[in-house]
């Protein structure tokens, strides 16, 4: 399989792989960084299963978690996806993000999820993009509003009530269309 790197001006994103476990088990085991994941930090091993697992789901769908490398020092700086919604095959795609404590706030989960959401408009062809957060992590919730998407309301996903938000192929590509002109 061809690896799908996206490049931003600041981010190189890099299908998950095993050389990147040092940098992703740093933000699987920062209980900042998972607050409003489940709120579990992973062990070594865990991180290893789920790169493991996300270099699968690569090789069976042609997407899923990439690593966000820091253009400037080449440092991991998160991680994000595009992927089955609650690993639910033919389920609509889902569009996820994290972020290094140390990089919060300065719009690189932004950056990283516009690419993202590009990819899966144009190059997988979704139809829509639905993501979900915790309901109290208002700056994830605030990337979702960037992107243009609608807030859904509260719905049942992984196990939890989830602020659920989501965007059309078409509303995508209008908002893109105005933000170049």
């Amino acid at each position: 399989m061809t690896e799908i790197i996206l490049e931003t001006a600041r981010l190189r994103l890099v299908p998950y792989r095993m050389d990147h476990l040092d940098g992703l088990h740093a933000m699987s085991s920062d209980p900042r960084v998972v607050r409003y994941l489940g709120g579990v930090t992973k062990t070594l091993e865990e991180t290893v299963a789920a790169i493991e697992c996300q270099m699968g789901r690569w090789e069976a769908h042609g997407f899923g978690w990439w690593t966000f490398f820091r253009i400037s020092t080449g440092e991991i700086i998160g991680a994000g996806c595009i992927q089955y919604l609650a690993g639910i095959v033919g389920s609509p795609l889902e569009i996820g993000w994290r972020l290094r404590p140390d990089h919060w706030g300065q719009g690189f989960a932004t950056e990283a999820a516009r690419t993202m959401a590009a990819f899966a408009f144009d190059q997988l062809k979704a139809p829509e993009l639905l993501a979900v957060a915790h309901p109290e992590n208002i700056a994830s919730r605030r990337v979702m509003e960037r992107l243009g998407m609608r807030y859904r309301g509260i719905e049942r996903w992984y196990e939890t009530d989830a602020a659920t938000y989501e965007i059309g192929a078409a509303e995508w590509r209008e908002r893109q269309a105005a933000n170049e002109g």
